[in-house]
């Protein structure tokens, strides 16, 4: 694939994510900003560089689908924190690619969980688009995501394998997404009844993380069981942007298993810690682990660090990280997507390449 003309890129959302991913577009080497679409009035017919922070780069913000479609851009890169599907169903069909990391990974979880408003599955609504504009559409991340892909690679050398679980063990609160852990009960009362079952239906895209890596081990699952452990704040904590008073859910393990004959063959775990004053509380080792049970077996931590010179001390350096390892999963398979034939992808369909960063040459 030729790296000579760069890929235009129309980006949705500027939270968090996209905030960071702005910047991590005007440098990557495949890419071109070309667009940004935001929710936001305040935000519309501003520049994007003045929105995140940078200086101005001559990228003004619009608020239309009609914009997006109108800019023709290769592939439109969204990073919100729910899906828009309508938004996803009118590019599509307008044969502009996505590539998105809400909530998507195979369809399983917004097809159980978020049925499309016409009642059909989200998936064959989104397969309907991609054939109608023969685009290609993507999900992607770092959990869910990458991590599993870093699961499977390491099982290239094992035979026999009994088990594959990935497990995120991470100190959550550089995450500044009130939605997000709204929506899964943390500050909510640890007794509170609905807590389960949000904790299931606004995590169930580890499920899809499962079938991801059951499809690349040719597994046929029985089912991706969900459990669960939760620990209650010992006092109250404000971290600043969020407040988890004393007794509330502060932090959470849980596993999704894929199950075959009452055995749990690949699992995704996550462990997430809000504060470390929870009871129970976890032995958070802040990395993607890779456990293997087979012949011979694997242990190995994936650990990440922000690049020599940047301040430790800062929460605001960790915050930072935690976006850009989301959002370049993303960014680097674009060159991969764009080649790729119409349809829904998932990362069992992508190349070596469509996983590889960049050097800065």
């Amino acid at each position: 694939m030729s790296t000579s003309t760069p890929i235009r890129v129309f980006q949705v959302a500027t939270g968090n994510l996209g905030t960071e991913m702005i910047g991590r577009i005007r440098s990557h080497p495949d890419l071109e900003l070309v667009g940004l679409h935001c929710y936001t009035a305040e935000k519309i017919g501003r520049d994007a560089g003045e929105i995140v922070g940078l200086d101005p780069i001559g990228v003004i913000a619009t608020g239309s689908v009609d914009e997006i479609i109108a800019a023709k851009p290769d592939v439109l890169t969204f990073h919100g924190v729910f899906p828009d599907e309508d938004l996803y169903v009118a590019v599509l069909e307008a044969g502009i690619d996505v590539v998105t990391t809400a909530d998507w990974i195979t369809g399983f979880h917004r097809d159980t969980n978020h049925p499309h408003a016409s009642g059909r599955k989200v998936s064959e609504v989104i397969a309907d688009a991609c054939r109608t504009g023969g685009s290609t559409f993507y999900g992607t991340g770092m959990n869910p995501g990458a991590c599993q892909i870093i699961g499977v690679v390491q099982s290239m050398d094992v035979a026999d394998i009994e088990n594959v679980t990935v497990t995120e063990s991470v100190d959550v609160s550089c995450h500044h997404s009130v939605d997000t852990w709204k929506a899964v009960g943390y500050g909510r009362p640890v007794d509170d009844a609905s807590i389960p079952e949000s904790l299931r239906k606004y995590t169930e895209v580890f499920a899809d993380s499962v079938y991801l890596m059951a499809d690349c081990f040719d597994l046929e699952l029985d089912e991706v069981a969900f459990s669960y452990e939760l620990g209650a704040c010992t006092k109250d904590i404000d971290l600043g942007w969020y407040t988890l008073p004393q007794g509330s859910l502060g932090g959470s393990y849980i596993k999704y298993q894929g199950m075959i004959d009452g055995v749990a063959r690949v699992e995704s775990h996550l462990e997430w810690q809000m504060t470390p004053y929870t009871d129970p509380s976890w032995d958070i080792k802040g990395c993607y682990i890779t456990h293997i049970t087979g012949d011979p077996s694997v242990y190995s931590k994936h650990m990440i660090f922000p690049k020599a010179g940047v301040d430790l001390s800062n929460p605001d350096s960790f915050a930072s990280i935690g976006m850009t390892v989301t959002g370049l999963p993303a960014l680097n398979s674009i060159r991969s997507v764009v080649a790729a034939p119409p349809g829904i992808l998932t990362s069992a369909d992508l190349p070596l390449r469509g996983f590889a960063g960049r050097f800065k040459l």
